[in-house]
C-alpha cells in the first residue's frame, strides 16, 4: 500500500476512534476478555444503552 494512503487510512481510524465509531467493537473486547460469563449484547442494545446513559446523565453537554 503506498505511503500516502497508508497515512489516511490511519487518519480515517483515528478519528473514527475519536468519533466513538469503534465503541462497540471496544466493548465486546473487554466484555469477552474481563466478563467471559456474560452474553454480550446486540450492537443495538448496546447503543441504546449507550445512548440512554448520556440522556440520564448529560454532564458538560449543554443541551
Amino acid at each position: 500500500m503506498p505511503r500516502p494512503l497508508r497515512a489516511l487510512v490511519r487518519l480515517y481510524r483515528f478519528l473514527g476512534s475519536v468519533l466513538g465509531e469503534d465503541a462497540y467493537a471496544v466493548f465486546v473486547t473487554h466484555e469477552r476478555l474481563h466478563h467471559p460469563d456474560r452474553p454480550v449484547p446486540s450492537a443495538a442494545e448496546f447503543w441504546r444503552a449507550h445512548y440512554a446513559r448520556q440522556d440520564a446523565d448529560p454532564g458538560a453537554r449543554c443541551c
